[in-house]
Parts: structure tokens; sequence; C-alpha cells
């Protein structure tokens, strides 16, 4: 199989996947590439990349996991907090990647603004540099993620 026909093919699975309601893509209709390029170009703008975004991500994830559900401030404007559930969540790319069923979410005191990601999305940034598509249930807009993750 061609590389072109396995992109086809991994495409159409993210955006039909029975794993997420809506698929990964959810109703944007720009294909994965198109939307994994307009993200990078908009992190690249305000100056991160997928893996600083991700690693960033996953500090908070792991602040809070003691918490066990309860608010952890994380500094003066900053609290986050998980929640878990029993099960697994498998990456679509075929290297069979599989994580935690765990939604940490961060709230900015000061705006009260809050952004809610899974360990899955962590993977996908950090590994894919996917964001998932407009309309798509855990879309994460990179503008979103650093207001709060990086709050100026």
């Amino acid at each position: 199989m061609s590389q072109s026909s396995d992109i086809k093919k991994l495409e159409q699975a993210i955006r039909s996947s029975s794993t997420v309601a809506g698929g990964f893509l959810g109703t944007d209709s720009r294909s994965m590439q198109e939307i994994i390029d307009a993200d990078r170009t908009d992190l690249e703008a305000l100056g991160f990349t997928p893996g600083q975004v991700a690693s960033r991500m996953q500090e908070f994830t792991d602040t809070a996991k003691p918490g066990l559900g309860t608010e952890v401030v994380i500094d003066d404007r900053l609290v986050v907090w998980c929640e878990e559930w029993k099960g697994l969540m498998s990456c679509p790319w075929p290297h069979g990647g599989r994580f935690d069923k765990r939604l940490t979410t961060v709230r900015r005191t000061d705006t009260g603004q809050t952004i809610s990601w899974t360990d899955l999305n962590i993977h996908l940034i950090a590994e894919h540099g996917f964001f998932e598509g407009k309309g798509a249930a855990f879309r994460l807009e990179p503008q979103d993620l650093m207001d709060v993750l990086f709050p100026g």
C-alpha cells in the first residue's frame, strides 16, 4: 500500500472514529494534514512547538493526579484537577498507543477561562501535532491553550 493510500485510510478512520463521538475531525471539512499544518502555523506564530505545549499539559496532568478530583493550586492564577474512568483510549494512528481515560481541567482564576484535555490529546499533540478538527468533541484551539497554559 502506498503512503498516500495509508494517509487516506488513516484520515477516514480519524473522521469516522467509533471511539470518539463525531470522530476526531468533527465538522471540519479540511484534510487532516491541512488541520495539522494550520495549527502548527498558529503555534509558531505564538512562539511555541507542539512538544512544548504537550509537555506543559503533561505537567498539569501530573500535578492534578494526586488530588484525586479535587482542585490543586498551581499558582495565584491557575488551578487544575482531573477525573479518571476505567478503560483506555487508543490512538487512531497505527502504532498501538493506549492511554488512560482521564480528563484534566485547568482554570484561570483571574479570567475564569477553563480548558480540558485527555491523556490522548497530550499524545496526539506531542507525537502527531494534531489538535483535532473544528467541531470535534475534544478539539483544542492553540490560542486557547496558550492563554491558559502560559498566561502572560
